[in-house]
C-alpha cells in the first residue's frame, strides 16, 4: 500500500544512490553518443556475470517488496512490477519458493522475466543473467508478453491484468509496428525505461549482432532495437522511453535496488545514479547533412591474415564513427581512425573504402579505395588461441587466451562454449560472449567468480562468469569460437575427457603459437591442480622479445623512469616482477608528465609494459 511507502520514508531518510567514489570518472563534460560510449566503458569493465540459475536467492536481496505492503522487515515476499497494486492489497504474493515454469492464471506462481526478451540476444551469457533487467514477475503475465515490446497500448485490449497493466495492439507514435505490446502501470514506466536504456549501455559494441529488425514486415517487428551502436533503439521508441523516465522520476526501490546489484555484479545502472544523463546522451537533434569523407585510406600493415589500415578523419563535426568495407561489405565499425581488418584469406587481393556517419546515420560519400594483397605466411598467429586452462578444486575454473595476431582484436564476435551430455547425447547450452578490445601480444584471464586462487584473483580477470562454460569438471570439451566457427579446441567433442583434463593445469608449450581446431595434448605442459604462475601476462621471453618502440633511462633507476620515443601516444604503462604479478598500472602514463614513478619498488629488476611492449630494468 503507498501509505506504508510514505511511513517508510518518514522513518527512514531518503537515501541517495551509494555511488563508490571515482566510479563515474572520466564523465565530466561528455554528452551525447561519447558519454553513453564512456558509460558502457565503465559499467562493462570487472562486472561479474552470475549464473541464471543463481537468480532466485539473489532476488532475496534485491527484489522484496519494502515498498508498499510490507516495509523495510520483509525478508520473504518478492516485489513484482507486472502485479503490484501501488494503491492497495495485492491480488498475490510470492516468495522466492513459489518459482513455476508455466502458468494457466495470474496468482499461480513466479518466473525470472527478460524485460529486453532473451531472443534478442539468443539467450546467450552475459545478457541473460543481467539482473539489471531479469526481475520476477507473475508466471502467466510473463508467458502472455512473450517476446513483445513494452509499448503504449492501443486498441483493440487483448488481456487487462489485475494491476491494470495490459496487452494491446501498439499505439506508440511513430513507429510502424501493430503487433501487440505490454503496457505496465504508470508506478513502473520510468523503470522499465532505465532498465532497458541500461541495456542499451551494458551491451554497446554487441547491439549490432543481436536479433533485430528480423521481419521482413516492420508492422509485425517485435523489436525495437534498430542494429545501431550509439542509438541503440528507433528513435520514436526512444523518444516513449524518455516520456516514461521523465514522468515515472527515479524511486527509493530503485535506488536500493541499484546498490543491491551492484554488491552482487559489481557495475551499475547509470540512470538511476544520474537520470539526466538520459538526455544528455539521447534528447539530440541531428542535422540532415551528410558528413564529410574520411581521405587518405592507406594501408599500414599487410600480413597474412590481416591488413590494417588508417585514414585522414572526416572534417563534419557530427561524425560519431567510421564503416569499413572489404570488396563492398561492411566488415566493422570504429570510432578510431585505424582498423584491422581480420579473418583474411593469404596472397587474396582485397579493396577497401571507409565511410563516415553522423550522430543522424547519415553515411558520407566513400573514402578513396585501398587495395591490398595478403602475404602467403607470416610469422603471426592466424587468430587468438587458449594458453592455459585451469580445472582446479571446487570452482577453481580459469582460461587464459592470448593474443599474438600482430594487430588488436575485436572480442564481440568470440565466444566459449562448452558441451555437455544429456543422456546418451551431448549438446551446447548457451555461449558465453566476449566484448572489448584485446591488442596484440595481450593475454586476459575468465575465471569463475567463485574461484579462490593462491596466485590470481578474480580482481585481475577481464572476464568473470558463472556462465556454463565456466563451470565445467575436467570432462567436457570447450571451444573458443568465432562467430560459428570454431577456433581453438579443448578436449574432444562427444567424449568424457577427465582423463587428460580433470584436476589440472594445463599450459601451452612455449613453442605452439596457433590456435588448433583439434586438440592435441603433446601440444601442452601438465602441472597440478590449482597451479597458476604467470597467469595472465605472458612469459618473460615472450614479453622481451615482442619488439622495442622505446629508450627507457635512467637504468638503473632511483626514484622515476623516462622513455624516450612517441610517449603520447602510449595507453597504458604496467609494472611486473618477473612472476608476472602487477605492482602497478596507470592509463595515459604520459599525458600530463614524462616519466614513470618507481620510488616506492624495492630494489631489484622489473618489467615495464608500455602497451605492448616490454623492457627490464633495474631499481636501485
Amino acid at each position: 500500500m503507498k501509505k506504508i511507502l510514505y511511513l517508510i520514508i518518514l522513518i527512514t531518510s531518503y537515501s541517495e544512490a551509494q555511488v563508490p567514489a571515482g566510479y563515474y570518472n572520466g564523465t565530466s563534460g561528455l554528452s551525447g553518443y561519447a558519454l553513453k560510449s564512456k558509460l558502457h566503458d565503465i559499467i562493462s569493465e570487472k562486472n561479474i556475470n552470475r549464473h541464471y540459475g543463481d537468480l532466485t536467492d539473489y532476488y532475496n536481496q534485491t527484489d522484496l517488496d519494502r515498498y508498499y505492503d510490507y516495509g523495510v522487515s520483509n525478508t520473504t515476499i518478492l516485489m513484482d512490477i507486472y502485479s503490484e497494486i501501488p494503491s492497495g492489497p495485492d491480488a498475490y504474493e510470492y516468495t522466492t519458493a513459489n518459482i513455476i515454469g508455466s502458468a494457466s492464471a495470474e496468482g499461480q506462481g513466479w518466473n525470472r522475466e527478460h524485460m529486453m526478451p532473451q531472443s534478442t540476444f539468443y539467450s546467450n551469457y552475459p545478457m541473460y543473467s543481467d539482473l539489471f533487467y531479469v526481475v520476477p514477475t507473475d508466471a502467466r503475465i510473463n508467458q502472455l508478453r512473450s517476446n513483445y515490446p513494452y509499448g503504449m497500448a492501443g486498441s483493440p485490449v487483448y488481456y487487462t491484468f489485475t494491476n491494470s497493466s495490459k496487452i494491446a495492439k501498439s499505439a506508440i507514435p511513430g513507429i510502424a509496428y501493430t503487433g501487440r505490446v505490454y503496457e505496465p502501470i504508470d508506478e513502473f514506466k520510468g523503470d522499465v525505461a532505465r532498465s532497458l536504456l541500461y541495456f542499451a549501455v551494458r551491451y554497446e559494441g554487441k547491439l549490432g549482432t543481436f536479433n533485430f529488425n528480423n521481419n521482413s514486415n516492420p508492422a509485425s517487428d517485435t523489436n525495437p532495437l534498430d542494429g545501431t551502436e550509439e542509438r541503440a533503439y528507433d528513435p520514436a521508441y526512444i523518444a516513449m522511453l524518455l516520456q516514461w523516465h521523465q514522468q515515472d522520476p527515479v524511486s527509493q526501490r530503485e535506488i536500493d535496488r541499484n546498490n543491491a546489484v551492484y554488491a552482487i555484479q559489481n557495475n551499475r545502472n547509470p540512470f538511476i545514479d544520474n537520470p539526466s544523463w538520459v538526455n544528455a546522451i539521447w534528447n539530440q537533434t541531428p542535422d540532415n547533412m551528410a558528413p564529410q569523407s574520411p581521405s587518405n585510406l592507406t594501408v599500414i600493415q599487410n600480413s597474412a591474415f590481416f591488413a590494417t589500415f588508417s585514414w585522414t578523419p572526416s572534417i563534419s563535426t557530427d561524425v560519431i564513427g567510421y564503416k569499413i568495407y572489404q570488396d563492398g561489405n561492411l566488415v566493422g565499425t570504429t570510432k578510431n581512425s585505424t582498423f584491422s581488418a581480420d579473418h583474411l584469406a593469404p596472397s587474396t587481393t582485397y579493396n577497401f573504402t571507409v565511410k563516415a556517419y553522423d550522430n543522424g546515420y547519415l553515411l558520407s560519400p566513400d573514402s578513396n579505395t585501398a587495395s591490398t594483397t595478403t602475404l602467403a605466411s607470416d610469422v603471426y598467429a592466424k587468430d587468438l588461441f587458449v594458453s592455459k586452462y585451469l580445472e582446479g578444486s571446487s570452482n577453481n575454473k580459469g582460461f587464459e587466451i592470448t593474443n599474438k595476431t600482430g594487430h588488436p582484436v575485436n572480442l564481440s564476435d568470440y565466444k566459449l562454449s562448452i558441451q555437455f551430455p544429456s543422456g546418451s547425447n551431448y549438446y551446447f547450452p548457451d555461449p558465453y560472449e566476449l566484448e572489448g578490445i584485446v591488442q596484440n601480444n595481450e593475454t586476459f584471464v575468465v575465471l569463475n567468480p567463485d574461484a579462490n586462487f593462491s596466485c590470481y584473483t578474480i580482481n585481475q580477470a577481464k572476464f568473470v562468469t558463472a556462465a556454463p562454460q565456466m563451470t565445467f569438471s575436467g570432462s567436457q570439451y570447450l571451444e573458443l569460437r568465432y562467430k560459428s566457427t570454431t577456433v581453438d579446441a579443448i578436449g574432444v567433442s562427444s567424449v568424457n575427457n577427465s582423463s587428460v583434463l580433470g584436476n589440472v593445469s594445463l599450459y601451452r608449450k612455449a613453442n605452439i603459437n596457433q590456435p588448433n581446431t583439434v586438440f592435441n595434448i603433446n601440444e601442452w605442459d601438465s602441472y597440478p591442480s590449482n597451479y597458476c604462475q604467470n597467469l595472465g601476462v605472458l612469459s618473460v621471453s615472450e614479453l622481451i622479445s615482442s619488439g622495442n618502440a622505446f629508450r627507457i633511462y635512467p637504468n638503473p633507476a632511483q626514484n622515476e623512469i623516462f622513455a624516450e620515443g612517441k610517449t603520447d601516444q602510449v595507453r597504458s604503462a604496467e609494472i611486473m616482477d618477473f612472476s608476472g604479478k602487477l605492482l602497478y598500472s596507470e592509463k595515459l602514463p604520459f599525458k600530463n608528465k614524462k616519466s614513470i614513478w618507481v620510488q616506492n619498488l624495492t630494489p631489484g629488476s622489473y618489467l615495464l609494459k608500455l602497451d605492448d611492449k616490454v623492457y627490464q630494468f633495474i631499481k636501485k
